[in-house]
């Protein structure tokens, strides 16, 4: 026990005065606790709730708790629940109880609330410093990081680094603007194209909640349509938010909203802004001045004030997964936040997910769709072509295209842009066998071969070997074909069969965000397709199988979306738009594509998944490390009685010379996972005894890396 803990009054009969002082001290300690700092000997503590307590920046879950320090007079005006603070916290084989430390360092953290006194009655260690007098954590904040972190059996410090942006002074000192007065209440506008789509912007308007799934008709109105909704909610008297994938989606909803309110009513938040504008926006929003926002992935924590209309574009898009722990999604913090909040809902597609279907046909949400004849009236008209013409078709041989899209192309050219959509960037082509489209491996390593330039050997895309003696291990054929060719590739034929046009790319190289009018060749990659002023006047959806056949839950759900959005930038059928997709006509996806019905599709596959167990109609959870910690966790969970393991079963090595993924193995690692899968109402039940898991392992330091996750999205 320290000395400073030694009262000195007097001894009694047969025992030490000191031994008696520091017993009294005990007793009195245990009935009354106060904050009593270590570090600063004497040093006078606030008058008025003396106790600080932090959550601090250590993203582990066996210290995701809060600790208690001692709030020093100096600091007590700065010292307010939500500021950025700094306190003594050690590492390593020292024990932390509360605040309490001998030396460590000083780490970062967030005051949560001041209190009179502590549940710990032993001494606190103090409170170093106050970062910023600037309250950037308030309690509704606090509460969805929370919920975020139990939904995702993550750490609640780890949510607060997505949630709250690096401190920048520069900006701090910046006094944000006066708040403007709400808007008058739009018109509906081209919400009257729908079913339900002007009663849910009157609703918004008369500050209800609403909760809907729209299903957005081909073009380009889609961020007009958003910016109407922001602004019925705004006049309103509410704040308003939009995620959308990326920041070109960003630029047109921005563009929509300035067009409609004008300077000065929005924010945007984007990490293309940089650190001191984007957190000058940020404070902007948490401070009151602007309360509609528009932003990528992280917006979704964004402090908005009186909160009435969440609002995502495009969830099935994999920019909305957040990639660092716990690896939240947009749509599901922002289904929290409507929860929390009580504030209106709109998740918005040219296509449809499942989780999207599950809303309505729980519902929970209702639809947003436009009648039959006006969906017919706006798409493109789509045409197929599947194995059996494209091996009838020797036209398909020249720049890989079949007499239908060649015809297409040439048509269209006549009249505008032509989009080509590949699946993959880039140059080199995987191989496949030619008869059975096996893919083709090294003998050597088992790796995928490449092509090179023409007349060259395929090489090994893992050793480098060459390959000049190949044969299929399947069907013995000898002869190989392109199985996915890049876009770069695929821009070069074309531009050998077409030499008297244009030919522009665009990928994650360089990403175009319009094009003109003029008659050209587009090649794009998924979800990098730039929009043609007036509309493309025709679009080749290439390799089609290649999208189908990935071994992945969602694979028909992710072509259909990626189709889908590529052909709403065509014009409609009326103006001569086609559209020809390269696969099998008979496949559902296709078929839905054909007769433009997403929406069908996304209720078909919640069907089936519903008797399978498949997500989102289960909950899943999978684990992943190396296979002896893996065993040993999921049997030494206390899972709920109704869940499921599922494996384990080996991942695939990762080859040693390739870049290391987030969440991916380490390359050259062999590691195994397994799902756990439970039944609706008890996925809070598996995240809770997941989290309690992980957090025991931590604390005892037990060897292997074990990595969570919640809901996975590539579920093979």
């Amino acid at each position: 026990m320290s000395s400073e803990n030694e009262s000195g009054d007097g001894g009694a009969a047969g025992a030490p005065p000191e031994q008696l002082a520091l017993i009294r001290e005990s007793v009195r300690q245990a009935k009354t606790p106060r904050a009593k700092p270590r570090t600063w000997r004497g040093a006078a503590l606030a008058e008025q709730l003396p106790v600080a307590r932090v959550l601090v920046d250590k993203g582990v879950l066996h210290l995701d708790r809060y600790f208690d320090y001692a709030v020093p007079k100096e600091l007590d005006a700065e010292a307010q629940p939500g500021v950025r603070v700094r306190v003594r916290f050690g590492a390593g084989r020292h024990r932390v109880r509360e605040g309490r430390r001998e030396g460590g360092g000083l780490i970062d953290g967030f005051l949560i609330e001041r209190r009179a006194e502590s549940d710990y009655s032993g001494p606190l260690a103090a409170l170093a410093q106050v970062v910023s007098p600037e309250p950037v954590l308030d309690a509704e904040l606090l509460a969805l990081a929370r919920a975020v972190a139990d939904r995702y059996a993550g750490s609640l410090a780890d949510v607060l680094q997505l949630a709250v942006p690096p401190r920048n002074a520069k900006a701090e000192k910046r006094p944000s603007p006066e708040p403007l007065p709400p808007p008058p209440p739009p018109e509906a506008g081209p919400w009257e194209r729908y079913e339900n789509g002007a009663a849910f912007v009157e609703a918004l308007a008369s500050g209800g909640a609403p909760r809907a799934v729209w299903n957005a008709l081909p073009g380009p109105q889609w961020s007009e349509l958003l910016a109407r909704a922001v602004a019925a909610t705004l006049a309103s008297g509410r704040g308003a938010l939009v995620v959308v994938p990326d920041g070109r989606a960003v630029a047109r909803v921005d563009a929509a909203l300035t067009a409609l309110l004008g300077e000065g009513r929005h924010a945007v938040l984007t990490a293309e802004a940089g650190p001191e504008k984007r957190y000058r926006q940020w404070l902007a929003v948490r401070r009151g001045s602007v309360r509609a926002v528009v932003g990528t992935r992280a917006a979704m924590f964004a402090p908005v004030r009186d909160l009435g209309l969440v609002a995502v574009w495009d969830d099935g898009d994999d920019s909305h997964s957040e990639l660092h722990a716990p690896q939240p999604h947009a749509r599901e913090v922002l289904l929290l936040r409507a929860a929390q909040d009580k504030c209106a809902f709109l998740l918005g597609d040219w296509s449809c997910t499942v989780e999207a279907a599950q809303l309505v046909e729980s519902g929970w949400a209702r639809p947003i769709v436009a009648s039959r004849e006006r969906v017919r009236a706006a798409a493109p008209l789509v045409r197929t072509v599947g194995d059996g013409e494209l091996a009838r078709d020797g036209a398909a041989r020249a720049a890989r295209l079949p007499t239908l899209a060649w015809q297409a192309v040439r048509e269209g050219l006549r009249h505008g842009p032509v989009l080509v959509q590949v699946p993959r960037r880039g140059y080199v082509p995987r191989l496949a066998c030619a008869r059975c489209r096996e893919p083709a491996r090294c003998r050597h390593c088992s790796g995928p071969l490449a092509a090179r330039a023409d007349g060259e050997a395929p090489v090994c895309g893992w050793c480098g070997r060459e390959e000049n003696a190949w044969h299929c291990a399947e069907c013995g054929g000898f002869r190989l074909r392109a199985q996915v060719v890049g876009a770069r590739r695929t821009a070069e034929e074309l531009g050998r069969a077409f030499p008297a046009v244009p030919v522009r790319t665009s990928g994650r190289e360089h990403v175009l965000d319009t094009v003109p009018g003029a008659p050209a060749l587009v090649v794009s990659t998924p979800g990098a397709e730039p929009v043609a002023e007036g509309g493309y006047a025709a679009a080749l959806l290439l390799d089609g199988w290649a999208m189908l056949g990935r071994p992945d839950l969602r694979a028909e759900e992710d072509a259909l979306r990626r189709w889908i959005a590529a052909a709403a930038l065509v014009r409609d059928q009326r103006s001569g738009g086609t559209v020809v997709v390269v696969a099998e006509p008979t496949l559902r996806p296709v078929q839905a594509l054909v007769r433009w019905d997403p929406v069908g599709h996304a209720r078909r596959e919640l069907s089936e998944r519903a008797e399978l167990g498949f997500p989102p109609v289960s909950r899943m959870a999978s684990v992943s490390g190396p296979p002896d910690a893996v065993v040993q966790f999921v049997t030494g969970v206390d899972l709920p009685a109704d869940a499921e393991v599922l494996g384990p079963v080996p991942l695939p090595v990762i080859p040693p010379d390739r870049p290391r993924r987030t969440g991916a193995p380490p390359p050259g690692e062999r590691w195994d996972r397994a799902l756990v899968r439970v039944p609706p109402g008890s996925g809070a039940a598996l995240a809770t005894a997941l989290k309690t898991a992980q957090a025991a392992r931590m604390a005892r330091g037990d060897e292997g890396v074990v990595r969570v996750r919640i809901d996975p999205p590539d579920i093979g």
